[in-house]
C-alpha cells in the first residue's frame, strides 16, 4: 500500500510539472530540480511591475515548451515568489526582479538568462540548451589535424554507453560556454586509449596538452578540473559581459592595455598566477582594451597613451596602481590588493595617509586625526592634486538597468 501511494505521488508530480508552469517553494524545489535535466525558473515579486510584465510571457513560453519537450523529466519551467520564499531567493543570490536562472541536473548554471523577453526567445534559449555540445571525431585524420581555436577538452572513450562518457557529457553541457568539447569513440580513439578511457585539455596557442589524472566517473572531481582549465584566471571584460561580471559581486583588478600589447598581458598573468592565485575567490582578475574603455581611464586622470596601467574598481571607487613598472617588484601588487581588503585605500582617501604609517617612519607614537578635519583634508587634497581623489566606480554602471529590473538594495563594504 505504501509503495502504491509513493507511485501515485510521483505520478501526480510529473503530471503537474509536465502540464503547466510549476509553482516552486521550499517543499518541492529539490524534487523539481532533481527530476529534470533542465529547469528554467523565473524568480519574481508581485509588487514588481517588470515581474508582472514578464508573467504572461513566461507562462506562454512554458505552454510552448511542453509541446517542444514532451518527454518526462526533460524540461520544466517554474516560478518562485521571492516574497513568500525569501530563503530560496537568498540561496540562489537573487538581487533583482525578475531574475531567470537555468538549472541543469539539479545545479544552477553560472549565467542567468539576459536575453530578449518574449515567449519565442525563451523557448529558443531552451532549444539551444538542449543541443548536444560535443563535437565528434569521425576519423583519425580529423584528430591529427585538429587545432584548438578555443580552450578545448577532448575525451577518448571505448563506448558512449559508459558511466565515464555520461559524466563527460554532463560536464560538457555545463561548461559549453567556456570550452569546446570533442570526443572520439571506439576504434578512432584506440591509439589514445592505451591504458583505458582518457581525457585531455588542449589550450590555444600551441601550449602542451594536459591530461586528467583523476577518476573519469567522479563528476565533482572532473568538473572542478574542467572548470579550472576552461575558465581562465584573467578574463576580458567587454560591454557584453560587464553586467554578468558585476553581478558576481567581486571587486575588479583590471589591466588596461592595447590589444596589440600582449607582453604586458603575459606579465600580468604571470604575476597573478605566481603570487595571487589564492585571491581568485575574492577578486575578479580582468583585462580591458584601452580604446574600448577610454572612459574609465579618463576618470582616473589617464588616457589611452598611458596604457598599460592597472586599477581596482571596488564598485564604490576606482584606485590606480601607482606605477605599472612596479608590477615585477615582489609583493607590490599583493600589497595593493591587501590595502583594498583592509580598507586602507578607502580610509586614506577620506583621512589622508595612515597616521600609524607616518608614526612608524618617524619613530613617534601615532596621532589621531582631530575631530572635524576630514572635510578639510579632502578639500585640501582636491586643491593640491585633483587626480589623487579616487573617482567613483565606472564599472558599477554596467550593473543591471533599473529600466529592466527592480533592483534590491545590497549591502556592500565601502572599499
Amino acid at each position: 500500500m505504501k509503495n502504491l501511494l509513493n507511485f501515485l505521488c510521483i505520478l501526480v508530480f510529473f503530471s503537474s510539472t509536465n502540464g503547466e508552469l510549476v509553482d516552486i517553494d521550499s517543499n518541492n524545489i529539490e524534487t523539481v530540480l532533481n527530476s529534470h535535466e533542465l529547469v528554467f525558473i523565473n524568480f519574481y515579486a508581485d509588487w514588481c511591475r517588470f515581474s508582472r510584465m514578464l508573467a504572461p510571457i513566461f507562462k506562454a513560453a512554458s505552454d510552448e515548451a511542453i509541446k517542444k519537450f514532451p518527454q518526462t523529466g526533460l524540461v520544466a519551467l517554474g516560478r518562485v515568489d521571492c516574497d513568500k520564499n525569501p530563503d530560496i531567493a537568498q540561496r540562489f543570490s537573487v538581487n533583482k526582479y525578475p531574475t531567470m536562472k537555468l538549472f541543469r541536473n539539479g545545479q544552477m548554471t553560472k549565467r542567468e538568462y539576459r536575453g530578449q523577453r518574449s515567449a519565442d526567445a525563451l523557448v529558443n534559449f531552451l532549444k539551444e540548451q538542449m543541443k548536444d555540445p560535443i563535437h565528434h571525431f569521425a576519423t583519425e585524420e580529423e584528430m591529427d589535424d585538429f587545432e584548438a581555436r578555443k580552450r578545448s577538452i577532448i575525451g577518448y572513450f571505448s563506448s558512449k554507453d559508459s558511466k565515464d562518457y555520461e559524466t563527460f557529457e554532463k560536464i560538457a553541457k555545463s561548461l559549453k560556454e567556456d570550452c569546446d568539447f570533442f570526443v572520439a569513440i571506439g576504434d578512432v580513439s584506440s591509439k589514445e586509449r592505451q591504458s583505458g578511457d582518457n581525457i585531455i585539455f588542449r589550450p590555444t596557442g600551441g601550449d602542451p596538452d594536459m591530461v586528467y589524472l583523476g577518476s573519469l566517473s567522479n563528476h565533482d572531481l572532473l568538473k572542478a578540473w574542467s572548470t579550472d582549465k576552461c575558465v581562465p584566471l584573467v578574463r576580458e571584460i567587454t560591454f557584453q559581459n560587464g553586467e554578468e561580471l558585476t553581478e558576481e559581486g567581486l571587486p575588479f583588478l583590471i589591466l588596461f592595455h592595447k590589444k596589440e600589447d600582449t607582453e604586458s598581458l603575459e606579465l600580468y598573468k604571470k604575476v597573478l598566477s605566481r603570487n595571487l592565485i589564492h585571491e581568485k575567490a575574492r577578486v575578479n582578475f580582468l583585462e580591458a582594451d584601452c580604446d574600448t574603455f577610454s572612459h574609465p581611464l579618463h576618470h582616473l586622470g589617464k588616457s589611452t597613451s598611458d596604457c598599460p596601467l592597472i586599477a581596482i574598481d571596488s564598485f564604490k571607487h576606482m584606485y590606480l596602481f601607482p606605477n605599472f613598472n612596479d608590477l615585477s617588484v615582489p609583493g607590490k601588487l599583493k600589497s595593493f590588493l591587501e590595502d583594498l581588503h583592509s580598507g586602507k585605500l578607502h580610509r586614506e582617501f577620506h583621512h589622508g595617509p595612515d597616521q600609524s604609517d607616518n608614526a612608524a617612519k618617524e619613530n613617534a607614537p601615532p596621532k589621531k586625526t582631530p575631530p572635524g578635519t576630514v572635510e578639510k583634508i579632502q578639500e585640501e587634497k582636491k586643491k593640491q592634486d585633483p587626480k589623487t581623489t579616487p573617482p567613483e566606480s565606472i564599472f558599477k554602471k554596467l550593473e543591471p538597468s533599473e529600466h529592466r529590473y527592480s533592483l534590491l538594495k545590497r549591502s556592500k563594504d565601502e572599499l
